[in-house]
């Protein structure tokens, strides 16, 4: 059976939706239709394009997630370096790892920019914070007078990751706007884009979600800034996508144990990986062992399920 697929944010912890893929595919799924946020966008980037579950996990086994974190000359400066970066560079960290190595995976399919795969076959969120509002790729290129061969698709997946305060803004030249817009991670404004292709009911569509084993109320670490800034983050990107999980969307998804791992802790061990991805793959053969997609559209017969977030 053909299914769409919505995969959260959620930084290293993305490894689950992994194990979940894994488990579907096994299961007898086929990818019609894909979308995500931050580290949501790379995994249904590499299924558009026709990486398959166990492609993704030898390439997650094989990641050095260290590299994700680009240093700048700023960080050598002792004692200070951290604070000057979130001064000047308004982020910690660039990410241009990410684009660099999502290029290379893509190109050995012959992929490239969204007109290489088939219609509306990806999307991937963005949050641009020069005008408040959140961006769907490619559809909302024309706004900004850009084209779909403006933006590749690594581009837009490390815009989509671009985590606030951690990484860097990313500008955004457009002939649209006369000034720069500055992109971060769509998981400001949606995390979780479940509503994004509830259009019909010829096949599901599955939300994968990354949960933590506390989500509400968690005290800062300490009363530095950077602990507050994440906190900031974790809050805006919690908050929003929380209101719209109606019992329909609960239903359709698949709730990944993500433990106590962090987004950013791009240190993972090999035990944290493999713990990852095999929650994963057992949270969706627990899943499935439930789901019957009659009984859904019975209980659910009205369309669209849900409608994009104003």
């Amino acid at each position: 059976m053909k299914v769409d697929g919505i995969f959260e944010g959620g930084g290293v912890r993305g490894i689950g939706h992994v194990g979940a893929i894994c488990a579907l595919e096994e299961a007898g799924y086929e990818w019609a239709r894909l979308a995500g946020t931050s580290a949501g966008a790379i995994v249904a980037t590499l299924l558009a394009c026709g990486y398959t579950g166990k492609e993704l996990k030898e390439i997650m086994e094989e990641l050095d997630y260290k590299k994700f974190i680009t240093k700048t000359w700023l960080h050598y400066i002792p004692l200070i370096g951290l604070g000057l970066n979130l001064l000047f560079k308004n982020g910690l960290y660039k990410n241009d790892f990410e684009e660099e190595w999502l290029e290379t995976l893509l190109l050995k399919k012959g992929i490239r920019y969204f007109d290489d795969l088939g219609e509306r076959k990806l999307k991937i969120i963005i949050s641009d914070i020069s005008n408040g509002k959140m961006v769907v790729l490619p559809d909302d290129l024309a706004e900004y007078g850009l084209t779909t061969k403006d933006i590749t698709i690594a581009n837009a997946v490390r815009m989509s990751g671009t985590i606030p305060f951690f990484f860097q803004p990313i500008k955004l030249k457009t002939p649209t706007f006369d000034y720069p817009i500055f992109i971060l991670d769509g998981g400001l404004l949606s995390n979780f884009p479940i509503w994004i292709f509830d259009d019909h009911q010829e096949w599901p569509t599955f939300g994968f979600r990354l949960v933590e084993d506390e989500i509400t109320g968690k005290p800062l670490d300490d009363q530095n800034p950077i602990s507050f800034y994440k906190s900031i983050y974790q809050t805006m990107r919690q908050a929003h996508d929380l209101r719209h999980l109606t019992r329909e969307v609960n239903e359709r998804t698949i709730k990944i144990p993500t433990g106590k791992i962090s987004s950013t802790d791009f240190n993972l061990t090999k035990k944290e990986k493999q713990l990852l991805y095999s929650n994963g793959y057992h949270a969706a053969k627990r899943f499935l062992n439930s789901w019957d997609f009659t009984k859904f559209k019975r209980n659910y017969p009205i369309e669209p399920f849900c409608k994009k977030p104003e």
